[in-house]
């Protein structure tokens, strides 16, 4: 969908110059990629400290006997 934007030109030509990118267009989907992958981690950071879990869990335990057996290797 076109997109008619107000960009500081010198700003977007750093953008370009510095992330090696092509075209105007190529700095602006990587800003947004970037600016959401940003704002994702926020929201996880975020998380920390409000996720209970059991501290004598034992995941191992629940993993199939035939996983922990010792590997055969060939000569």
């Amino acid at each position: 969908m076109p997109t008619n934007l107000a960009i500081d030109d010198k700003l977007i030509e750093e953008a370009r110059l510095v992330g090696l990118h092509r075209t105007k267009k190529a700095v602006v989907t990587e800003a947004l990629l970037e600016y959401i992958q940003r704002r994702k981690q926020v929201e996880i950071i975020n998380l920390f400290g409000t996720i209970e879990y059991e501290s004598d869990y034992n995941y191992k335990k629940h993993i199939p006997i035939a996983l922990h057996a010792p590997r055969v290797t060939k000569k």
